[in-house]
């Protein structure tokens, strides 16, 4: 068993942030969609939330590269379902626009529970997700420019949501329920049991302290 893969992917699951996401607005090109899916990754976002009605909607593999299976896509068909699902949770919704209320987005409490909303290229926000928000916010622009590409907007956003939360040092314990832990360990560690698993609706193994499957069930361990 490559001990090396095994605590590497400990040590990102160990980072993950499950109170913090990114809701995409109108999503009508897919490759910003996976560039941010990048940057989520790389801030420890589990799950990044999409509105759109493209049909089979999905990261791309050149532009997500292999995050694909470590970060949770989920589509809402619209910002008002989407929007009811997160404020269930408890989230801030912080939504990026310019206006005479807009805040600096260094002045947010990133330490909350928050989902940052991004609009699609061409339109921006929605009214609603404008209206509904619980801060909007931009990024200062110095030249002529008004506004960054969404995918580079919400990078920098996110980055300073790590930069707070590792100063509240939200990354130095495991914050993922242990049930969501173990399985995205044992997902990442046995990728072809994990799918023969799947298509026979049985549970996951155990794992041992190594990364290793404990017995031989259905001669798993040569699925491995």
């Amino acid at each position: 068993m490559p001990t090396e893969r095994f605590n590497k992917i400990k040590q990102v699951l160990l980072h993950r942030q499950p109170d913090l996401t990114v809701l995409v607005e109108a999503v009508d090109k897919p490759h910003n969609l996976s560039a941010i899916a990048r940057t989520c990754d790389a801030v420890g976002i589990a799950e990044l939330h999409a509105v759109s009605d493209i049909s089979g909607l999905k990261l791309s593999q050149k532009a997500a590269g292999g995050i694909r299976k470590w970060l949770k896509l989920t589509k809402h068909k619209t910002t008002v379902l989407a929007f009811e699902q997160l404020k269930a949770t408890g989230m801030q919704l912080v939504v990026t626009h310019l206006s005479e209320a807009t805040k600096d987005y260094k002045e947010i409490d990133y330490t909350r529970p928050t989902a940052i909303i991004a609009g699609s290229e061409s339109e921006g926000v929605s009214d609603y997700a404008i209206e509904h928000a619980d801060h909007c916010i931009a990024i200062p622009m110095l030249g002529m420019a008004q506004s960054l590409n969404v995918s580079v907007a919400v990078s920098v956003i996110l980055y300073e949501a790590l930069q707070q939360r590792q100063q509240a040092d939200m990354y130095a314990t495991l914050r993922l329920d242990p049930h969501s832990y173990k399985t995205k360990l044992f997902e990442g560690m046995h990728p072809k049991v994990t799918q023969y698993c799947r298509q026979r609706q049985q549970p996951y193994p155990q794992m041992d302290d190594d990364g290793n499957i404990i017995g031989d069930v259905f001669n798993l361990n040569n699925q491995r």
